[in-house]
């Protein structure tokens, strides 16, 4: 399972303001601006890094710098900033809020430097008092909370988050089709992952035994022939056909996290195992047989098509081709029979 993590392609679609949304091949498009979604993505993979290199380290104080720059002073965030820097939306609470959250919530827990620990704790605890009304906002919500209160246990604005967060987060329902929603959509993990979260730090022993059977459903959902048939970007309900494409990396890499985070709290293999999955899935086990990983770049592919892969490296895909073997790479060094 063995990958050389590169942040190479990152850096190339990065510079002192944040990170390019968008690539031509893996060539940056820097007409298409950046997003506080992919800046906050890239503080996350960065602030795992136990000894970023200092370019890495230098684009993870420019992400805390774009976060805090596209933070209202209500708590709310912009998203979408020109590439000569004029930001094009009204600040919300839908999902960039919530990704923005996770983000400085994890520089908070684990980035290596204090002061961006100290920094992105104060930018969290600023928009934790928002709420948003949509339900995978307040996921990523949580699992930035979820950060914080892993080494500030008596944070009451993280600990509020995540209570109100959990209480949005949907149930299983009936057996035939237990998924919260009617139909799966996009990064589905974050759900199962996010009660988890509340599940574990709240105590609540079904809360997380949701989160463990929305899990499993998920995991064997998307999965034929022993590889990740994941969901694709139009979504997928009940007896419509698979696979489907086109195949997005976002929905192994939130496979992987939810895995990690589910063998953390079980040492249960049938996760290892899913973080395998999600990792085989970008290196070509998958319904096209086709890697989803340029190695020559450090770049990831933006989709899975029928017969081959959209050739575009963005920022999405390539941060979670990223995240994927940093949790591919966790998991083999505790579990050394995985590594191949």
């Amino acid at each position: 399972m063995s990958f050389t993590l590169s942040f190479d392609h990152l850096l190339r679609l990065s510079d002192g303001t944040g990170v390019l949304e968008h690539a031509r091949g893996s060539t940056p498009r820097r007409e298409c601006g950046y997003c506080v979604d992919d800046v906050a993505r890239a503080l996350v993979v960065i602030s795992r890094e136990a000894d970023p290199s200092p370019p890495l380290a230098r684009l993870g104080e420019s992400c805390l710098a774009f976060l805090t720059h596209a933070q209202g002073a209500d708590g709310r965030f912009h998203n979408r900033l020109s590439y000569d820097r004029r930001w094009e939306d009204e600040p919300g609470l839908d999902d960039c809020w919530g990704r923005a959250l996770w983000g400085l919530g994890t520089a908070a827990a684990r980035h290596r430097d204090p002061w961006v620990r100290e920094d992105a704790a104060r930018a969290f605890a600023a928009s934790a008092r928002c709420r948003s009304g949509w339900q995978r906002a307040m996921a990523f919500a949580v699992l930035g909370a979820a950060e914080v209160l892993a080494v500030r246990p008596s944070d009451t604005a993280a600990q509020a988050l995540l209570a109100d967060g959990a209480k949005m987060l949907g149930r299983p329902t009936a057996k035939a089709w237990p998924w919260p929603e009617a139909r799966l959509s996009y990064a589905n993990a974050l759900l199962p992952e996010a009660l988890l979260c509340a599940g574990d730090i709240l105590g609540d022993e079904a809360v997380l035994n949701d989160g463990l059977d929305l899990l499993g459903w998920l995991l064997e959902t998307e999965t034929h022939d022993g590889h990740l048939s994941v969901t694709p970007v139009g979504g997928w309900g009940p007896g419509e056909a698979r696979p489907g494409f086109d195949q997005q990396p976002i929905e192994a890499a939130t496979l992987a996290d939810a895995c990690a985070r589910a063998f953390r709290l079980t040492k249960d293999t049938r996760w290892s195992e899913g973080i395998v999955r999600a990792a085989d899935w970008f290196r070509g086990r998958n319904d096209a047989a086709t890697p989803m990983w340029d190695p020559a770049t450090g770049g990831g592919f933006d989709g899975l098509e029928p017969n081959g892969r959209n050739a575009n490296q963005g920022a999405e895909s390539t941060l979670a081709a990223l995240s994927t073997m940093q949790q591919a790479g966790w998991i083999a060094a505790r579990a050394p029979a995985l590594a191949r």
